[in-house]
């Protein structure tokens, strides 16, 4: 892998981590379950988030918009995936499903970037600020789904004039199809790295040393 990740201006963004995507019980995990158990992805993301740490690589969350009463309900325009979470309330505010994952907890000094309404975690939120006042040129992108957040929160970041990461095991879809859409075929326009979650953990550790 010839990528280098300097910790000054790294950081992982792991994108909607919530109970209802990752966790037994929750309301996506369901419909996840087989492409995560496939790819490893729990594992993967406690190890790319735990290789961050170690190396100095900063850690930023980048939620979804959790779910409240009303909302989408006047809009002109909700996309498809605003109408399901209308009707399915995923993420609830204040709800065990739209709480972090108990693995994927922040830690002091760690950036929580403010809900996005849609797929891409930069639009209408201040991740693009963060990211620039804390010196960040490289961004590797984790979490859920990859063809929705994590493929709109990407191209985001190319466009702004950031480097980008995928991590093709430390993320998931509803169908294995879609996975391979993601790193194979879209991936590929935008990201200046699709790598696995072996490659970029070494990557920090050798960054680091």
């Amino acid at each position: 892998m010839s990528e280098t990740y300097d910790p000054r201006h790294t950081a992982v963004l792991l994108v909607d981590p919530f109970n209802d995507f990752l966790s037994e019980g929750g309301k996506v995990w369901p419909h996840l379950e087989p492409v995560a158990t496939e790819v490893g992805l729990l594992d993967h993301l406690r190890s790319v988030v735990a290789a961050a740490r170690e190396n100095d690589v900063r850690v930023m969350f980048v939620p979804h918009r959790r779910w409240e009463p009303g909302d989408y309900d006047n809009w002109d325009f909700p996309s498809p995936s605003q109408r399901k979470i209308q009707k399915m309330h995923h993420f609830a505010r204040g709800s065990w499903g739209g709480s972090f994952h108990d693995d994927f907890q922040p830690q002091p000094g760690e950036v929580v970037v403010h809900e996005h309404w849609g797929s891409s975690g930069f639009a209408n939120t201040d991740l693009d600020f963060q990211l620039k006042q804390h010196g960040i040129t490289h961004v590797v992108i984790v979490g859920l789904l990859a063809n929705t957040c994590i493929e709109a929160t990407a191209r985001f970041a190319q466009e702004l004039g950031y480097h980008v990461t995928l991590v093709r095991d430390a993320t998931a879809a509803l169908l294995p199809e879609v996975m391979h859409a993601a790193h194979e075929l879209n991936g590929p326009t935008f990201a200046h790295a699709i790598v696995t979650t072996d490659e970029v953990t070494a990557a920090f550790k050798g960054a680091q040393s």
